[in-house]
């Protein structure tokens, strides 16, 4: 098509010679740089200069890859179906660089899964401005404290799966304080339903924070969402399952105080103990709740809607 106030042709499509002589076409639109190619299951696979231009020889690592990319143009990362790497210290893999797109490739088993091997270990989010999708976690490790760790603002974590695989993983995403503009969208977490859990997501003063479309199951010994630390402003949770095998049977909590944000709508939240506990599936006191978010909290019942205060005109 024609580029305004252009008479040449113009596309969002964009060839260039990479070096080492290939020649690529991509969508600038999406892949505005250069793009970088991850794969610990391709032969020939190394960190080494002249590799990961190509998904034929690949870097074997991200965090190299990392290190190879630039800063705040918008590189892409591939990460190839079957790669795989151990979170065995922290920062394992420390993503230092701003406004990256990072991919994972494949499906279900076979995406790229990173595996905690150490409490400690973690994937983390250090530079701002960035989207990181469909990549698999894996808790290898009893006790992992925060598999993922966003520790910069305005990050979109999209269509990721976090996953227990040895005993139970303490938190599995970790937001901390400043990191705001923070999506989770998309996402799903299946944690042991032996105890041992926190939270599936702990949020550390974060705002504007976003978690939607998500299928949250775990053991949790405070809520599946937490609110903690420091307070979080204008969070938004909405169209999200929550699951929780634990007695305290709470889906969302604020347990800093002081939180704030819109819980809902088109929540659906699974309790484990038949008792009086529908009004307080979801706590904080600075909240604000919108319909429907329902909350059943026994088998061969249905859900009802959660019996907070009504709105008066």
């Amino acid at each position: 098509m024609p580029y305004p106030g252009s008479a040449t042709n113009w596309s969002a499509l964009f060839s260039r010679q990479q070096p080492g002589g290939y020649f690529v076409a991509q969508d600038m639109l999406e892949h505005p740089n250069n793009v970088w190619f991850v794969g610990s299951a391709t032969t020939g696979a190394s960190d080494a200069a002249g590799n990961g231009r190509s998904p034929a020889a690949p870097f074997a690592t991200l965090d190299y890859a990392v290190s190879h990319a630039s800063v705040a143009t918008g590189d892409t990362i591939v990460l190839l179906p079957g790669h795989a790497e151990n979170l065995a210290a922290d920062s394992t893999v420390d993503v230092d660089v701003s406004n990256l797109h990072i991919i994972g490739l494949g499906w279900g088993g076979c995406r790229p899964t990173f595996t905690a091997t150490a409490i400690a270990g973690d994937f983390k989010l250090a530079a701002s401005c960035g989207i990181l999708e469909n990549v698999l976690f894996l808790s290898g490790v009893d006790a992992t404290t925060g598999l993922l760790e966003v520790s910069s603002s305005d990050w979109t974590i999209r269509n990721c799966e976090f996953r227990d695989s040895v005993d139970q993983a303490t938190d599995m995403l970790m937001i901390t304080d400043g990191s705001d503009r923070c999506k989770v969208i998309d996402c799903t977490f299946t944690m042991a339903a032996a105890g041992g859990a926190n939270s599936a997501i702990a949020v550390d003063g974060a705002d504007d924070l976003l978690i939607q479309g998500c299928r949250i199951y775990g053991n949790f010994a405070v809520g599946g969402i937490d609110f903690r630390t420091n307070a979080s402003a204008r969070a938004r949770i909405r169209d999200t399952t929550i699951w929780t095998e634990n007695a305290a049977d709470i889906g969302i909590v604020d347990t800093v105080t002081g939180s704030t944000g819109i819980i809902g709508p088109n929540l659906e939240l699974v309790l484990q103990d038949d008792a009086a506990n529908i009004t307080t599936a979801v706590t904080g006191l600075t909240f604000y709740v919108v319909d429907p978010v329902y909350v059943v909290n026994a088998v061969n019942e249905k859900a009802m809607l959660i019996n907070w205060t009504a709105s008066t005109d």
